[in-house]
């Protein structure tokens, strides 16, 4: 009983400490503010998991690179959209998707290295992705000029419901292709003059 009681008492402490948060926390930062081993810490983890993953339940436990955090269910983005006012919901292109693409496999990328893949120009593509959140600044690469380099941030993990960089499925080469034929197609019916040319920016 008193095992059962403590259980639930380190499992109340680390629901608080997400909820205060209200970010992404490591584990090894938790497990060390409640003196835990690992063991404890799995078990404790594991079984908070399992009570946020009942139906019944609006909240769900994810774990983003070694960090865990609270977050809403899907099912309930538009009931909150009625309370909370939320901006309208991020559209991402086939142009996006190719952009995005690209700096998951590839990063840290730069923006050059990003437009010889695509063969057009790609900053209206990379800032829609900064300001969505998806992709961050990356540091500078030691070279000439020392390009700006590309990653993909924690937001993109949490919404595309990856764990890690690692678990990214494998992509083939003809998705990309695939990838960016539709952008292509996008861009010439959205210009269909200037996406002809090489430099049109997409």
């Amino acid at each position: 009983m008193e095992e059962k009681q403590e259980t639930n008492n380190i499992k109340a402490a680390v629901e608080a400490i997400l909820f205060t948060m209200g970010e992404a926390v490591p584990a090894e930062r938790m497990k060390e503010a409640l003196s835990l081993t690992e063991e404890e810490w799995e078990k404790t983890i594991k079984s908070l998991q399992e009570d946020y993953e009942r139906e019944d339940r609006g909240i769900r436990l994810i774990s983003l690179e070694g960090a865990w955090q609270l977050c809403t269910k899907k099912e309930y983005y538009q009931t909150l959209v009625q309370i909370a006012h939320v901006p309208k919901k991020q559209v991402l292109t086939d142009v996006l998707l190719e952009t995005l693409a690209i700096i998951a496999y590839r990063q840290p990328v730069t923006k050059q290295e990003i437009e010889k893949i695509r063969g057009v120009k790609s900053d209206h593509a990379v800032n829609k992705l900064i300001e969505y959140g998806l992709v961050c600044e990356a540091g500078r690469l030691d070279a000439p000029g020392r390009p700006l380099m590309l990653a993909t941030t924690e937001e993109f993990l949490r919404r595309f419901g990856v764990e890690e960089l690692d678990g990214l499925p494998e992509l083939p080469p003809e998705k990309l292709a695939d990838f960016r034929n539709e952008a292509w197609k996008q861009a010439l019916e959205l210009y269909p003059e200037e996406a002809a040319g090489e430099g049109k920016d997409v």
